[in-house]
């Protein structure tokens, strides 16, 4: 028998050309193999979104796929609010109520007898012998919310999954071990996935079947989820061995193809720059010159296409092809302008929504996730430190303000992620996406007073709404008489039209956004995930580092405006020694030098992950590169050892995602692409490159050998998909750069010279260099530098200077004569290095 999964649509920007294909979904699965396409592994890797991306698709497409403007019809702005329906909430009470995720707990007070994720769910379902239902998602997943409206709340559904099944709840940001597993299975078989993730499995964790989300009942023609749940039944009873015999078969196959060994240790000498000029090519190719950025719609911020872009257009310029070279740039530029000037900017409070809906970077998905914040910092601080243009500036500070102000705990930890969705009132009985962002005419109107006309001039306010631009906006009037804010002219045409000067204009336009925010503060706001994820953390605590110094370029007397603060850069620093202080103090084992995953009122359970360490590692090393204590580069050191030891694979290559001494986790992934968040690997090669670039002797070769040998494992990934694995190719180019720069800095770290100095090192876009400050008074510096590079010690002993700071620029530690002053420092950064792109 066969039936449709209602919902499962390939959600990527790669894979959207076919945005809504149904699969099949066979309760007497056949056995074979996986298809392992390229479209799968260009898939497989990503952080997929919830099925909520479609939005703007027609309720029945074409093809006979029913999409996900289901919002429409969707219980999820049901969710109650009201004193009444949380006593009616209370009724039930589940194993979840114990646990610390706000995942979890979302649904400790469901009718569904969940377990979390463990032994005692195993055992339950190995003593009943019944099949388990297991449900993936996140806090603030739109869909995961819906389809605990429908199903999960209802108890008719939860006594099905009561009597029939063992239910586990899972956090994919508490364990994304566990998620990879049956997301890579539901993506091989069906073409897709997303969240919520719903897989069926044996006792014995093997998969059986899967799909996302599901309605609760039988509509145009397909099956609901109730439906499902009684063929599941059916399907144990009457064909168990076949289903098990498929879901062991398929685990083996996935198992097999994504933990590849290399042939090599090395890569062909000309690999790095083909696979760097073949995804620049792609890239290019995909180019949006309308709207910006890399594909059609939904709009997606995918950072590391940025950062290939502007790491070409290095490349091309260092060769002498400045025309070719800006070309790049523009393509950057334009899409950095965009973003920033469309709806998926929350322009009143600052920050990043997750994605726009539409080709105009306008209606977002309304949550924001620190992984997004953390990347798209460094890319417009990149942006700035080429151009000196304030607008890149003011965007990066824009998106790190509003980290400080909401998301930072009181110990500088940093918290996860806020919700879409809210309620629209105090009293309100149901939630509602984007209702804690979005406008009327009139409320605009009643807060601003006489600056009204000019900020709905200015922001695209209409009375009848603004989400008009595109049909992918909002084609099922969700957002009718609303205004999601967007600026379609720039600040000159717009001053000159109201007759004031662009200053006196920007200013009005501040202290407007000030009056929104105070305003907006009084709604209900959306949920925030206050969980601490090390990987994310890692991703801002290097936003932070790196703003404290590169910010110090903008001009003087630069005036911001609200949400920007325009604090002092340096604070920036601090606020990244706080977070990476809080995860060493609450989840690193001083003993075992090990990491835990996440915290929220005490330390995970589960164990550090390959991405933790990797993110973790460049945020420290950013820490100390722009100005930090060497401790910090102490603890990069101990955790690429403790990396090295759980996840490398010192005989085949390359970094496993997990250390793989759990053994309910069935598949141990050579994770490559580079998606919503960079994959571990890519970040791992780079890591390797800039400490081997600082430390010297056997410990820089291993440094080296490890990392060719990591991309040696993913040759093919690199040459057959190289636009699904841009930062890896970065990574490759670094490894091979025939002269990297070491900027050596010698003087007492607290003086102002030095800061100054530091900063100079830090003005202009130069991803080859590495930074080593290192101050001979200081015992400390001068043990570690012994201990680990002798030419740094000498070169700290010989070059001293009381009452000032020496600079010395090095390509393998064959250095310039040194140089007391920032001028004549950046007259030495400045010589190009002669490469040839071909």
């Amino acid at each position: 028998m066969t039936f449709l999964r209602t919902s499962l649509c390939p959600l990527s920007k790669l894979t959207w050309k076919n945005p809504c294909r149904p699969f099949t979904f066979r309760i007497r699965p056949t056995l074979q193999k996986p298809r392992l396409t390229s479209e799968f592994r260009r898939f497989e890797s990503r952080s997929c979104e919830s099925n909520r991306k479609v939005r703007a698709l027609p309720l029945i497409s074409r093809s006979g796929c029913l999409n996900h403007s289901w919002r429409s019809l969707a219980m999820a702005d049901k969710r109650a609010v009201s004193s009444d329906s949380e006593a009616s909430a209370h009724r039930f009470c589940n194993r979840l109520a114990s646990e610390h995720s706000p995942y979890l707990l979302q649904h400790a007070h469901n009718p569904v007898d969940w377990y979390p994720w463990g032994e005692e769910a195993f055992e339950e379902a190995r003593k009943r012998d019944v099949p388990i239902f297991l449900s993936i998602g996140y806090s603030t997943c739109h869909w995961c919310h819906v389809m605990e409206v429908e199903s999960f709340e209802d108890e008719g559904v939860a006594k099905l999954l009561n009597d029939w099944f063992v239910s586990i709840k899972v956090d994919r940001e508490e364990r994304p071990d566990v998620d990879k597993v049956y997301m890579t299975y539901v993506q091989a078989l069906y073409g897709g996935g997303g969240w919520p993730l719903s897989v069926f499995l044996s006792p014995d964790l093997k998969p059986l079947m899967g799909g996302t989300y599901f309605p609760p009942d039988d509509k145009y023609g397909r099956p609901g989820f109730k439906t499902i749940l009684r063929k599941v039944k059916d399907a144990w009873e009457n064909k168990r061995d076949t289903l098990l015999k498929s879901g062991s078969f398929a685990i083996e196959q996935l198992s097999e193809a994504l933990s590849t060994a290399a042939a090599s240790k090395n890569v062909p000498d000309e690999l790095p720059e083909t696979v760097l000029r073949l995804c620049a090519e792609q890239l290019s190719s995909s180019y949006d010159p309308e709207h910006g950025g890399f594909g059609s719609a939904p709009k997606f911020p995918r950072p590391v296409e940025v950062q290939l872009m502007l790491y070409w257009s290095k490349k091309l310029d260092e060769a002498g092809k400045a025309s070719e070279a800006n070309k790049s740039l523009d393509m950057v530029y334009f899409t950095l302008k965009c973003m920033a000037r469309g709806g998926i900017h929350d322009h009143v409070g600052g920050g990043f929504h997750r994605y726009s809906v539409d080709e105009y970077w306008h209606v977002p998905h309304f949550e924001k996730m620190l992984y997004d914040q953390g990347q798209l910092v460094n890319i417009f601080l990149d942006a700035f430190s080429i151009t000196k243009d304030l607008f890149y500036s003011c965007v990066s500070r824009d998106i790190l303000d509003y980290l400080r102000r909401d998301m930072i705990g009181p110990c500088g930890e940093i918290y996860s992620a806020e919700d879409a969705d809210s309620a629209e009132h105090d009293g309100a009985t149901r939630k509602k996406e984007g209702a804690f962002y979005v406008w009327t005419s009139d409320e605009i109107d009643e807060i601003l007073g006489d600056h009204a006309a000019l900020f709905k001039d200015h922001y695209y306010v209409k009375p009848s709404g603004n989400c008009d631009l595109s049909r992918m906006s909002d084609p099922h009037q969700e957002f009718k008489g609303k205004n999601v804010l967007i600026e379609r002219s720039d600040y000159d045409a717009m001053a000159s039209k109201f007759g004031m000067s662009v200053e006196t204009y920007v200013d009005i336009l501040g202290k407007c956004r000030k009056k929104l925010f105070d305003a907006r503060a009084s709604r209900p706001k959306p949920h925030l995930d206050d969980k601490v994820i090390v990987s994310w953390n890692g991703l801002a605590i290097s936003s932070f580092a790196r703003a404290s110094k590169i910010l110090l370029h903008e001009e003087t007397g630069a005036k911001f405006h609200f949400p920007v603060t325009g604090c002092n850069p340096e604070e920036y620093m601090e606020v990244a020694e706080k977070a990476a202080s809080f995860i060493r103090k609450q989840l690193y084992e001083e003993e075992t030098h090990r990491l835990r995953h996440s915290f929220r009122n005490g330390p995970a359970k589960a164990p550090g992950f390959l991405d933790d360490y990797a993110f973790l590692i460049s945020g420290l090393l950013d820490i100390f590169e722009f100005g930090g204590d060497v401790k910090w580069l102490v603890l990069a050191l101990e955790l690429q050892d403790t990396q090295d030891e759980l996840f490398l694979d010192r005989e085949g290559g390359g970094y496993y995602n997990t250390p793989g001494e759990d053994p309910s986790v069935l598949l141990r992934v050579k994770e490559d692409h580079d998606g919503a968040e960079p994959s571990g690997n890519s970040v791992a090669v780079i890591n390797l490159v800039r400490m081997a670039n600082m430390v010297s002797g056997s410990r820089s070769e291993i440094y080296k050998q490890t990392a060719k040998h990591l991309l040696a494992v993913f040759e093919t990934r690199l040459k057959d998909a190289a636009v699904a694995v841009p930062l890896m190719c970065c990574a490759a180019d670094m490894l091979f750069v025939p002269s990297h720069k070491q900027i050596v800095l010698v003087g007492q770290k607290t003086s102002r010279d030095f800061s100054t100095m530091l900063a100079e090192v830090h003005a202009t876009f130069e991803p080859n260099k590495t930074v080593i400050h290192v101050d001979p008074t200081n015992t400390e510096d001068m043990d570690f530098w012994e201990s680990n590079s002798s030419n740094v010690a000498l070169m700290a002993k010989n070059n001293y200077a009381p009452e000032k700071t020496v600079a010395l620029v090095c390509q393998n530690f064959t250095c310039s004569p040194p140089v007391c002053d920032a001028e004549s420092l950046r007259a030495l950064l400045s010589k190009k290095r002669q490469a040839s792109p071909s």
